[in-house]
């Protein structure tokens, strides 16, 4: 399922006239795999020892190419760094307020909530975003010890 989602991502990139390097393709891969939402400074962090010349620009550069051909969405909460998400389907993201960890969940009843704004308001909705916020697992067994 991986390696699909990496040749489908790849083909997309092509089909937009983007050359795959072999940086690129570990960001991506990186970001499919990881699923943890991560910010630009940890992809470059995972990487470099991969790809000792690469640099955090290199990250950032790429991810801004990704984001053009619409694979990758940046998440942005108001803290200091965006976290990248790989687009692979519309999903929504609870977060934790203590950690900061990002998890996605789906929904198919919400995307009724676009019809709804659209009637109510008259607006032509183009997409719509829901954070949910609450403390994780992990952090909520800390704070009971």
């Amino acid at each position: 399922m991986t390696e699909e989602r990496i040749k489908e991502a790849i083909n997309t990139l092509k089909e937009a006239g983007v050359r795959i390097t072999p940086q690129r393709h570990a960001i991506l891969e990186y970001l499919i795999v990881s699923m943890s939402h991560p910010t630009a400074d940890e992809i470059y962090k995972a990487l470099e020892g991969k790809f000792p010349n690469m640099s955090v620009a290199t990250v950032y550069n790429n991810l801004r190419v990704f984001k053009k051909a619409g694979l990758v969405k940046e998440l942005t909460y108001g803290d200091s760094s965006s976290r990248f998400d790989f687009a692979t389907s519309d999903h929504y993201h609870c977060i934790c307020n203590s950690c900061g960890k990002i998890v996605d969940f789906h929904y198919p009843g919400l995307d009724e909530v676009e019809t709804l704004a659209e009637h109510v308001t008259g607006f032509r909705v183009g997409k719509h975003r829901m954070e949910v916020y609450g403390i994780c697992p992990e952090c909520q067994k800390e704070k009971q010890h």
